[in-house]
Formats: C-alpha cells, sequence, structure tokens
C-alpha cells in the first residue's frame, strides 16, 4: 500500500507530451523551504489520505481518456509498495511519470529495471557541497549522484530539474551545477513561484528575472544537450 495524499484527475502540463492524472503521496524526507506541497511534507499539515482501491477505480474509468499517470509527492520512493501500486496502474494501460528527488537511488533502479517507469523527473536542489542547506537536512550525496547515474544510464526518457529563487544559489553554485548535470538530455530550470510554501519566508524572496534566467540558460546549455526554462 502507498500513502495517497492527493489526485488531481487532469494535467496537461505534468507529463510532456501527455494527458495526464497526477497522484499525490504523502511524506518526504527533505524539508526544501520553497517547496510548493507542503502539506504533503509537513506531518502536521497531513491531511486524510484516500483509498488506493478508490485511485484504481477512478484510473480504470479513465482508460483510454488519459495517456498517463505522474506519481508525485511528497517523495514516492519512500514508499514500500510503490513498485506494486505502479504495477496496478500499468496493467490499465497507463504510462508513468514518476518526480523524485533521488534520495533512494536503489528503489529508483529497481523500478528501472522492472520496467515500470516510462519518464523521470528528478530534482536537482543545488550542487552536492550545498545539498544540506537547500534541503535543511542532512542529505546522503552519494544517494543523490547514484540517482542521477542510474537515470543517465537508463533508456527512459528523463529529465533533471533546478527550482530557481533569488539568494539561494550564488554563481559558484551554479558553476558547480554545471558539472554536476554534464551530459544530460534534458535540464530544465523551473522559476520560483511564490505562493503555498514550506517556510513561508522563502515568500518574501523573488523569482529570478527573465534575463538572469536567460543568462543560466545559456550557461546550461554548454553542458546539456537540451536546457528547457519552465515557469
Amino acid at each position: 500500500m502507498v500513502a495517497v495524499g492527493g489526485l488531481q484527475k487532469v494535467s496537461l502540463i505534468d507529463y510532456p507530451g501527455c494527458i495526464s492524472a497526477v497522484i499525490f503521496l504523502q511524506g518526504c524526507n527533505f524539508r526544501c523551504g520553497y517547496c510548493h506541497n507542503p502539506e504533503l511534507v509537513d506531518p502536521e499539515l497531513y491531511g486524510p489520505l484516500l483509498q488506493e482501491e478508490d485511485i484504481l477505480a477512478f484510473l480504470e474509468k479513465r482508460a483510454g481518456k488519459l495517456d498517463a499517470v505522474t506519481i508525485t509527492g511528497g517523495e514516492p520512493t519512500l514508499q514500500e509498495g510503490l513498485p506494486d501500486f505502479i504495477r496496478r496502474i500499468r496493467s490499465l494501460g497507463f504510462r508513468i511519470k514518476l518526480d523524485t528527488n533521488g534520495s533512494h537511488g536503489e528503489m529508483l533502479k529497481f523500478m528501472l529495471a522492472e520496467n515500470l517507469l516510462d519518464y523521470v523527473a528528478m530534482d536537482i536542489k543545488a550542487p552536492i557541497n550545498r545539498y544540506d542547506r537547500v534541503c535543511r537536512v542532512n542529505v546522503n550525496k552519494d544517494e543523490i549522484t547514484q540517482s542521477m547515474r542510474i537515470i543517465m544510464d537508463s533508456p527512459v526518457v528523463y529529465e533533471f530539474r533546478t527550482t530557481l529563487l533569488q539568494d539561494l544559489l550564488n554563481d559558484d553554485d551554479f558553476h558547480a551545477l554545471w558539472k554536476l548535470i554534464s551530459g544530460a538530455r534534458l535540464f530544465v530550470l523551473q522559476n520560483f513561484t511564490p505562493s503555498e510554501v514550506l517556510d513561508e519566508r522563502c515568500l518574501s524572496r523573488l523569482p529570478l528575472s527573465p534575463d538572469d534566467l536567460q543568462r543560466l540558460a545559456l550557461a546550461a546549455g554548454r553542458h546539456v544537450e537540451k536546457v528547457i526554462i519552465r515557469r
């Protein structure tokens, strides 16, 4: 079983090129202040869980109308029942996209080996030496780099993405970040949207300007095959 904290019945943006449902799993091992799903991260904000069987019943009715299911969080790979849950969804004919912070490389490796995933989006929070500060927990950095290698060595469609807001990362951090993602097929720059966040102090921080985004996209483009700015 998995802890389902929410369901978005249709999305045109979460799975590129597909109409998808979005399943939100409850629980996360990071505490990024700018997180826009605090109700899935902070146990004090948890809402009632949705029943797994109800989710599957809904998806069965939507087979042929939706193309895919995006599984996000929180951090989905914390859920031991995730592979079995995905198997049941795939049996209905849906493609699967996983959003992950990359902190559980072995789970990711297992699901890729079992052909359970069609698309993986991994958040790269910062260069490795800044992970603890940005995530506000002690992070196993080896797991992060292992997950990146696992994803890049797999045939699955993937993206690495970084959320950007003023005063979070400096130019030296970005130079280190470009080295970290070197050779990736797709890197996405996600501009911060001040809305619901885990730490309200982040609401005083601003998104990056269009000029800064373009400058970073050009710099990143020297190290990866393709760069997208996602607002």
